[in-house]
């Protein structure tokens, strides 16, 4: 028994590590004297990986800016499956962005009902740019190491690779990013996002934005799992390893924001559309909803 709960446990670290992968991102914009410059910058704030800081660089502005933000999720699913245990989670960040490029995070993840209920706390750095004359291109590659509460060991540092694009008007576009996860154990996982941008209203000091997006996370895992042979000796139970690499969720997002000077605000809906893989059999869709505040402080002013 003690065995099976370890397995379980495993697996939904892992699987908490890709609801991590989309559920942050460094989110930061500048600040400037120009009222419709600041407003245009922070309707960016709460899209996924980086798909704002290109507008950062091609508007030739110099920023310097710590970005906090705390995300609360009304429940939580691993890759869209259901772990039998109805809880919210809780993900607080802290974002350093600066333009040359380097840009470093601290974050966590808080679960309701496990124990220890702080699952694990991430220190990122990493180098973000864009690509080409229109830099409507952009990467970012960083590092991430993971300190957990436990002792799992499986999973303790990731090389990411994020690459994306958007159109001129920056009303759609979509982001890559792979990340090599080692420890004692390896795994490989891509996360596909693209999004649409809709302004509800915009004026000099205020954004309402509506951005519908859908992503698709892809990932290498191990399986294990009890199947009954033929023998001469009769039937018998053995474990069978398999490893995959596939289609694990594919998630529906529509996020509601609204950006006023320093704050950000955000409400939205998920539907996750998780893909069975392996042995697994009859998985259900599930949904939540998420609600997430952030702070901009900018050191160029202090």
């Amino acid at each position: 028994m003690k065995l099976l709960y370890q397995k379980v446990k495993k697996r939904l670290q892992f699987y908490g590590l890709l609801l991590f992968s989309i559920a942050t991102s460094f989110c930061c914009y500048a600040q400037e004297e120009n009222l419709d410059d600041i407003d245009g910058l922070i309707d960016e704030l709460f899209f996924n990986d980086q798909q704002f800081l290109d507008e950062l660089i091609e508007g030739g502005l110099t920023y310097n800016f710590l970005y906090t933000s705390v995300s609360y999720n009304t429940n939580t699913f691993f890759s869209g499956r259901d772990s039998g245990t109805d809880q919210f989670n809780i993900i607080p960040q802290v974002s350093y962005y600066h333009s040359s490029g380097f840009n470093a995070s601290i974050s966590g993840i808080y679960y309701q009902n496990f124990a220890p209920a702080w699952d694990f706390t991430s220190v990122s750095v990493g180098y973000f740019n864009t690509i080409g004359k229109q830099k409507n291109f952009n990467y970012n590659l960083g590092y991430t190491h993971f300190f957990y509460s436990d002792d799992f060991d499986d999973f303790t540092n990731s090389i990411d690779l994020s690459v994306g694009f958007r159109n001129t008007k920056r009303t759609l576009g979509t982001t890559l990013a792979a990340s090599y996860l080692f420890g004692t154990d390896t795994s490989l996982q891509l996360v596909s996002n693209s999004f649409l941008n809709i302004n509800l209203k915009r004026t000099s000091n205020l954004a309402l934005r509506f951005r519908p997006n859908i992503s698709f996370i892809i990932a290498d895992q191990t399986y294990t799992f009890s199947s009954i042979i033929r023998s001469p000796l009769g039937p018998r139970i053995v474990t069978v390893v398999q490893e995959v690499f596939d289609l694990l969720n594919t998630q529906l997002s529509f996020p509601l924001s609204l950006s006023t000077k320093s704050w950000d605000f955000e409400i939205g809906y998920h539907l996750n559309l998780p893909n069975a893989v392996s042995n697994e059999s009859n998985l259900s869709n599930t949904n939540f909803f998420s609600f997430s505040v952030g702070y901009l402080l900018d050191l160029n002013k202090n």
